[in-house]
């Protein structure tokens, strides 16, 4: 019997917690893993209590057609990172991995190229996470070492690409 590898497995749970976004454009999920144990989870959605874009049945960065990973001011929702951020404690995420996983909502593809905007990359700087593993196709994942972001600022540059 073949098994999935573990990288595959966790990125999975999260296309199943992306179902959960209520984003209009474009849903995320994060997962933080840590000694083979999840952590927490996150996806894209308004903060509690407000009202989510799918509620309002529009999406303000879309009307205004705000490029991807600009004005990030404007958008309603609270990003996946964060909300699995939020939801640990530091000492547990110390050394632990991040998974993303993001489906455009027009046409339910995988987004291209994705990666955490500059935001969520001070939040999971700060956190401690070691790593973040990106879905790019079914089978497919980039792992990127969050002490890269350390050494090569971009905030200096100003890439806050999503």
């Amino acid at each position: 019997m073949e098994r999935i590898d573990k990288h595959n497995y966790y990125l999975d749970i999260c296309e199943t917690i992306l179902e959960r976004g209520t984003c209009l454009r474009r849903n995320f999920a994060s997962l933080i893993v840590k000694n083979d144990e999840i952590i927490s989870t996150g996806y894209t959605g308004a903060p509690r209590g407000r009202k989510n874009c799918c509620d309002l049945g529009y999406c303000r960065r879309e009307e205004l057609n705000i490029p991807r990973g600009t004005r990030y001011e404007l958008c309603r929702s609270v990003h996946a990172e964060q909300n699995a951020i939020i939801s640990a404690r530091r000492q547990d995420m110390i050394g632990a991995s991040l998974y993303l996983v993001g489906k455009e909502k027009s046409n339910g593809e995988l987004v291209k190229n994705a990666s955490p905007c500059s935001l969520c990359k001070r939040f999971i700087i700060n956190a401690g996470i070691d790593k973040v593993i990106i879905r790019d196709t079914k089978n497919e994942f980039r792992i990127i070492y969050v002490e890269e972001w350390i050494k090569n600022d971009d905030s200096l540059i100003g890439d806050g690409s999503y």
